[in-house]
């Protein structure tokens, strides 16, 4: 790992098809954002996710789309740096037997304690 592990970090959900086909992360801090990242998923999905159910006065969540992924690879988040005015987050995905023949699209949504600090984003071995 490349940084320090997130104690306060919680895997909410995750799913293989998330729709979206480029890597993106978002950073979601009300309910608002989190039903349309979920609108969009269950754009093409009968029936469609369950929307987790945050406590957003709390907590915000981190959603994390691979983008296209041939074979079964999870992300794993740690923390790079903080300082008092933001905090460095790396991106790593895991190792995993790939097979050509499985394409996903996976997400996956992770809670932390709500914090007004900047959150950058660091891909790490991609």
């Amino acid at each position: 790992m490349a940084g320090e592990e997130m104690e306060n970090l919680v895997l909410v959900t995750s799913d293989g098809y998330s729709g979206i086909v480029e890597y993106e992360v978002m950073l979601i801090k009300d309910t608002k954002s989190l039903n349309k990242f979920y609108s969009q998923v269950n754009k093409t999905r009968k029936p469609g996710l369950p929307v987790p159910m945050l406590d957003f006065s709390k907590e915000m969540a981190i959603v994390v789309c691979l983008g296209e992924q041939k074979g079964e690879r999870t992300p794993q988040l740690s923390q790079l740096s903080e300082t008092e005015e933001e905090r460095t987050i790396a991106i790593e995905l895991s190792d995993s037997e790939k097979t050509e023949s499985y394409i996903s699209y996976p997400f996956y949504v992770y809670k932390l304690p709500i914090s007004s600090k900047t959150i950058n984003f660091q891909k790490v071995g991609w």
